[in-house]
């Protein structure tokens, strides 16, 4: 089961570098978050076990998910998924502020290729692999999945290695198996955003594109 992760994954010292990090992060924290207490530990997925749609982000951000105790929360990043879920009526809410909050999710898991938060938001290679054990253990454990979402170039060949497919990213590429659809998007980063590499407008379809692919694999 998708809950028994929690566990190990909290428990994982594996990648010092890492753990070094969002210890000190949490300890230091950001001026504007000074009275929060941050998580500051490696970060389990969310949302439903019986999730059809898999979406994986790149890790948590410092004082996104590292803060808040739940991934694409905290940050704006996060802000967009939520948006887009509920748009799609995949969310209860537009938005997930705390790990403490009522947002349910349906249909829907939210993870990351690597559970903590790195410096520069740049795990290394062996962090990356490391960590793919994780997502490997969740995407055996959601015994309902169709579809998988990557979120960023590493989200994506991290998924299509663990699922043997030979694929190359670009944005709404699509890679299918027996089992499951993988689709690729850029990261709905600011950085993206402000450049215009991502809209709002090509940023949602994706998500009705996947809604489409579900429909198509229960007909």
């Amino acid at each position: 089961m998708i809950r028994d992760l929690e566990d190990e994954i909290l428990g994982c010292t594996r990648c010092s570098r890492l753990i070094d990090y969002i210890r000190k992060v949490a300890i230091e924290k950001k001026p504007k978050y000074r009275n929060y207490q941050y998580w500051g530990k490696p970060l389990p997925g969310f949302g439903d076990p019986n999730a059809w749609l898999l979406i994986v982000g790149l890790a948590p951000a410092a004082h996104g998910g590292n803060r808040t105790g739940r991934v694409f929360t905290g940050d704006m990043s996060g802000e967009r998924v939520y948006r887009a879920l509920y748009e799609i009526g995949l969310s209860s809410s537009p938005k997930s502020e705390s790990r403490y909050d009522l947002v349910e999710l349906k249909g829907v898991y939210l993870t990351n290729a690597v559970k903590c938060a790195p410096p520069k938001n740049k795990p290394n290679k062996e962090e990356i692999g490391s960590c793919s054990y994780f997502l490997k253990k969740e995407i055996e454990s959601l015994p309902k999945l169709k579809v998988i979402l990557t979120l960023g170039r590493i989200a994506f060949d991290t998924t299509t290695n663990i699922l043997g497919i030979d694929g190359k990213f670009s944005h709404m590429a699509i890679y299918s198996t027996n089992r499951l659809t993988v689709v690729a998007s850029y990261h709905p980063s600011q950085q993206n955003f402000v450049s215009g590499r991502l809209t709002w407008g090509n940023w949602i379809s994706i998500f009705y594109k996947i809604k489409t692919l579900y429909t198509s694999h229960n007909a």
